[in-house]
């Protein structure tokens, strides 16, 4: 994600507009890695939350508050201790660097006026948090960072504070044609990567958006680049460097299929196919985009135990069907046997005693075949051996073939289970899979588990021509949509030979237009495995042809008769409608 220095000034003009001569008046550490502070002045009140979080770092403006501990962390108090009602002066970002630094002005115990600085570095894992007095050093710090965990800088209390200079990157913003083209000709990389290894705050989406505009390709190294190239390269840079000296931030998050995949705090070029949402401030859209975010981590998080023991039953599952494939194709040597037994038999006055192979011609196919003899039988007996051994590989793919088809079904039905559990948003979501487990004996039911309330409910669509499309979210829900809720005369659409969701077309009773079919075969597809590939065959038909097989697991259905069509998969023209 670009949260890179280009962000964080976007986030620093936000923040010096909102906090600047606001008076501190509560801090709180709802985590262990997180602040919140609030401020007030001017007859308003701003929450400013900081997270160190190695995983997730951020900062931003918001209305929400947060619990707290009872008891306050020794960070927390040594806070509130020096700056609790201290008042915001300034804050700044050096160069173009993922820090930014708060200026506090407070009173000492002798009443004399002080400034203390609070230091966010927004890093990555080596995010932190840093409180300094006026001269530099480290007062305290959010997490301690000694000489084991770091060679390069120890943050630690009584320790100088100083920003690490590892990567001898310069200042983009005050660089110049020639200092940029010196800069990037120096790094032995393709084009995109010596952009961001040689400056301050340019993340890789950044650099290679600068590419983009300059219409050069940025794996390409720099010196296949004409003068020409050179020259639109530096200048599209140069260009975006302006806007940040100007201030001239507009964030922006790209959307594909409604689905957050970047943000910026300037447009970017280089995500022609998603969609644009822009928002006022930054603190708006770092809300927005990393909302979607933590719930898809906490979701992660929570489906963890039950996706690893489904997983392990696959890959399990998936090693017994290869096993029995491998076993299945040795059987096709039985009718072979077969035919041996037969010609021995019609054939044995022609065998002499001690003959190690026969020579004879298949009347089946009128070819020459030579069968192996044991020289210490009768033919009689040889042919007794060869119909033995046909009669034991019948068995064996009478039994395999069986087999196979119960643990192809039960290899589909968890590739089903996974595919809900990617489905999956809430915790909501994750009882029936839980259940469904349960119900098919990958799991045991606890005599102190209760009933949970099953509350998930399908995806509620709306077409573009107005008719609801609804989407089973798992199994049990498939099988709820299809043979409960659906009429006779709804359409059903299902990723052809492939675990994915049930989507019913709510006819209503009205002719079905060709774009509701397109749309709602394109929604069949995107819920399926078949999600990331540019074309997905969808199967549908009358919901009064599709069957159900008594025995068989939640979802699975049979239908004879279908239509097909190829879309690719994709949520365009339709609406979320929330039930």
């Amino acid at each position: 994600m670009a949260f890179d220095g280009i962000a964080v000034a976007g986030l620093r003009e936000e923040l010096k507009k909102n906090l600047t001569g606001m008076h501190i008046t509560k801090i709180a550490q709802p985590e262990p890695d997180e602040l919140l502070i609030t401020c007030k002045g001017n007859s308003m009140q701003k929450r400013l939350l900081i997270s160190a979080n190695a995983s997730l770092p951020l900062l931003y403006l918001t209305d929400r508050n947060k619990p707290s501990p009872q008891t306050a962390p020794n960070f927390c108090m040594l806070l509130r201790k020096h700056i609790g009602s201290g008042r915001i002066v300034s804050i700044t970002q050096p160069s173009l660097e993922r820090i930014l630094i708060f200026t506090i002005q407070h009173l000492d115990e002798l009443g004399d006026l002080r400034e203390k600085r609070l230091i966010v570095e927004l890093m990555g894992k080596h995010s932190n948090i840093i409180f300094c007095d006026d001269t530099d050093k480290i007062l305290d710090s959010i997490k301690h960072i000694s000489a084991q965990v770091s060679s390069v800088r120890e943050v630690l209390p009584g320790r100088t504070y100083f920003i690490p200079e590892t990567m001898q990157k310069a200042d983009p913003t005050l660089a110049d044609p020639a200092v940029f083209l010196e800069k990037i000709k120096s790094a032995p990389v393709p084009l995109a990567k010596a952009i961001y290894t040689s400056f301050t705050g340019i993340s890789p989406v950044i650099a290679n958006d600068v590419c983009c505009r300059a219409d050069v390709d940025p794996d390409r190294p720099i010196e296949a680049l004409s003068s020409e190239e050179e020259n639109r390269l530096a200048h599209c840079f140069l260009q975006t460097m302006k806007k940040i000296r100007e201030k001239a931030f507009s964030p922006v998050v790209y959307e594909k299929d409604g689905i957050p995949v970047e943000f910026s705090a300037l447009p970017l070029t280089c995500y022609p196919d998603c969609a644009e949402k822009p928002f006022d401030t930054m603190s708006e859209l770092l809300q927005y985009f990393y909302a979607a975010k933590a719930a898809y981590t906490r979701i992660r998080q929570k489906s963890a135990d039950l996706r690893h023991i489904v997983t392990t039953i696959y890959e399990r599952t998936v090693k017994k069907y290869d096993l029995q494939r491998t076993q299945l194709s040795d059987t096709d040597k039985r009718e072979k046997y077969r035919t041996y037994g037969e010609l021995l038999t019609a054939y044995s006055y022609q065998i002499k005693e001690g003959d190690h192979t026969f020579v004879t011609e298949d009347y089946n196919t009128g070819k020459e075949v030579t069968i192996p003899l044991d020289p210490t039988l009768s033919p009689t007996d040889n042919a007794q051996r060869y119909y033995a051994r046909y009669q034991k590989l019948k068995r064996t793919y009478e039994a395999l073939t069986t087999q196979l088809q119960e643990t192809e079904t039960e290899k589909s039905h968890l590739e089903s289970i996974l595919m809900s559990l990617d489905l999956a948003e809430t915790e909501a979501d994750l009882v029936p899979i839980r259940a469904e487990l349960v119900e098919s004996g990958y799991l045991r039911r606890k005599s102190t588990d209760k009933k949970a309330k099953v509350t998930s409910r399908p995806y509620h669509y709306r077409s573009s021509d107005g008719f609801d499309l609804y989407v089973g979210k798992n199994n049990f829900q498939n099988d709820e949509l299809t043979f409960k809720i659906a009429n006779s005369k709804d359409l059903w659409f299902h990723a052809k030979k492939m675990p994915g969701s049930h989507v019913i077309l709510r006819t209503g009773g009205k002719e079905v237009p060709d774009r509701a079919y397109e749309e709602a075969a394109a929604l069949a597809a995107f819920y399926s495995r078949g999600k990331q590939s540019e074309k997905v065959e969808v199967d549908y038909l009358q919901r009064k042809d599709v069957k159900k097989t008594p025995g068989t697991p939640p979802g699975y259905v049979i239908y004879y008769t279908n239509y097909s069509m190829t879309v690719s998969p994709s949520l365009s023209g339709l609406t979320l409608v929330e039930d």
